[in-house]
């Protein structure tokens, strides 16, 4: 850990290591969502697949020591023992990871995007 404190990372740097973390170790169909000033649970969404619930499970611990070493923060995560979706909460950014039959089913893209960017989807 490098000891910034979490009062000092931004919304911002929390994402970009996320992002670096996803397309580092593979993930696909990689999405972000700006929820600032649509819920209070978070200000950024993102949604990925992995290929299997090994890969996702690897591409979750994966976040979750990124965010741990790089900025310090230690991540909220759950799903990870079946590894068909695990969430990771970080408090400004929440990441869910999926395997792609399961994502399919509960279609977070089409609950928490506009409405536009749902319809070419």
């Amino acid at each position: 850990m490098n000891g910034t404190p979490r009062s000092e990372v931004t919304g911002e740097q929390i994402l970009a290591t996320i992002l670096a973390s996803l397309d580092d170790n593979k993930a696909e169909e990689v999405v972000q969502i700006d929820l600032h000033g649509k819920t209070a649970v978070c200000d950024q969404m993102v949604i990925c697949s992995g290929r299997s619930s090994r890969q996702v499970a690897a591409i979750a611990d994966n976040v979750v020591e990124d965010l741990k070493h790089k900025l310090g923060i230690l991540s909220r995560i759950e799903g990870q023992d079946t590894g068909d979706w695990v969430l990771i909460d970080t408090g400004d950014v929440i990441v869910h990871v999926f395997r792609p039959e399961v994502r399919e089913f509960y279609q977070l893209e089409k609950m928490w995007m506009p409405l536009a960017r749902t319809a070419s989807a």
